[in-house]
């Protein structure tokens, strides 16, 4: 996955269910051993939660709506200044702090060349 989609990030699903498609959302999670990303209002399956209670003695359980993981090559993350889907490139620059010398992995948008 080379960690181009990360926590926090806003995407666009390009490909999937009518219901899905064209929606954005937050990242809410990055699964990277299964290449699978959890995105905020999107791919919401019904759970069937076993009733139970908690120390206060409420009841816990019934059928709830909880968001399901989507394939990464589903999703495309969004440029914060077009609000449009994009495609992720990374640029090496050296970078000096404390008089030590680094190269750090920039992520950048391809259509506007501007960093994420």
């Amino acid at each position: 996955m080379g960690a181009k989609i990360k926590k926090g990030d806003l995407v666009q699903v390009i490909t999937g269910s009518k219901e899905s498609k064209g929606k954005q959302g937050k990242v809410l999670k990055v699964f990277p051993e299964e290449n699978r990303v959890l995105v905020e209002g999107i791919n919401r399956v019904t759970k069937h939660v076993k009733a139970g209670q908690t120390q206060r003695g409420t009841q816990t359980g019934g059928i709830e709506q909880v968001e399901a993981p989507i394939h990464v090559s589903n999703v495309a993350l969004v440029d914060p200044e077009t609000k449009k889907p994009t495609r992720v490139g990374f640029r090496l620059e050296t970078v000096e702090k404390d008089g030590v010398t680094k190269t750090v992995r920039i992520r950048y948008s391809k259509a506007t060349g501007k960093d994420i």
